[in-house]
């Protein structure tokens, strides 16, 4: 049973992480049509932020328990990068796919540079900063509070980004021009500002979710690589531009690694593309995706 629980937790907190930057992927994909390949060196560059700005709290005097907001901030305002790479996106807005992949491949490639030159090629961490809120007894399992705090700020954002595009006019209005931008535009909309501040906000979810899974985990050069694999392994088990997919998919990536690493480590990234196999051969629009036509 402990096992069990600890699969479980561990799989639910990779998944709350996962799906803060596949619904980023997701949002974009469904405004833009744009399948981003830069999202993990958002992701990237949210925990390299992230392990900064804590070190800069730290110094400037901040209790402990102040981690978890300073890397929330910290995530959102170098998210913020994401207005620059939008004005860069837009040479290859209505063009064929390949330009899209081809130029956010390169800006891939390009972060990885910038991350090195800004913090070097060694693995960073932040030390003792996962305990700051202690532990909590769940079932008789003693978890860190942090993965709780993680797995609860995860779900009050899916729960704002949810309501903000079903109950505000701004939203109404970015689920519009995702039907039909000739329409909207035609309406008096200004598709450009509205697609910088989709991007903006996809990038902000992803530079969230790397700040908030460096105190559990190392900033390193690979990982913006890595989230990629598992980031597209959601879209397509999920569904491509559906949130909901996104959620489903993150929570089955999640679970399924979080098994692998406790019953067969050398099969993680295994064990997730076999399920992405098995979905594209059973379903290839994925749980909640639409079929192409």
């Amino acid at each position: 049973m402990t096992t069990f629980l600890d699969v479980l937790l561990g799989g639910v907190f990779h998944a709350a992480i996962l799906f803060l930057v596949a619904a980023g992927l997701q949002l974009v994909f469904g405004v833009q049509k744009i399948v981003n390949l830069a999202c993990g060196s958002f992701y990237a560059l949210g925990a390299y932020f992230g392990i900064t700005a804590v070190g800069l709290a730290s110094a400037a005097g901040l209790p402990a328990w102040t981690v978890l907001p300073v890397l929330i901030l910290a995530g959102l305002l170098v998210g913020l990068v994401g207005l620059p790479v939008e004005r860069i996106l837009r040479t290859v807005y209505r063009r064929d796919e390949s330009y899209q992949l081809l130029l956010t491949f390169g800006l891939l490639l390009m972060f990885q540079d910038v991350f090195r030159f800004f913090w070097g090629a060694t693995p960073r961490t932040l030390d003792n900063a996962y305990l700051a809120y202690g532990t909590a007894e769940f079932l008789g399992l003693r978890v860190p509070t942090y993965n709780l705090l993680v797995i609860a700020a995860s779900i009050a954002i899916a729960v704002a980004l949810g309501a903000f595009l079903q109950k505000t006019r701004t939203g109404r209005i970015i689920r519009a021009t995702a039907e039909n931008r000739d329409m909207t535009e035609g309406l008096g909309v200004n598709s450009s500002r509205v697609f910088a501040a989709v991007f903006t906000v996809g990038c902000m979810l992803g530079t969230v979710g790397g700040a908030l899974v460096v105190p559990a985990s190392a900033s390193s050069l690979d990982m913006a690589v890595e989230l990629v694999v598992e980031a597209f392994a959601v879209v397509v088990i999920g569904g491509l531009g559906s949130m909901r997919g996104a959620l489903a998919g993150a929570l089955i990536v999640g679970l399924i690694r979080a098994a692998a690493i406790m019953v067969l480590p050398e099969a993680e990234i295994l064990s997730i593309y076999l399920v992405v196999i098995a979905v594209l051969i059973l379903r290839p629009a994925g749980l909640f995706g639409k079929a192409m036509a």
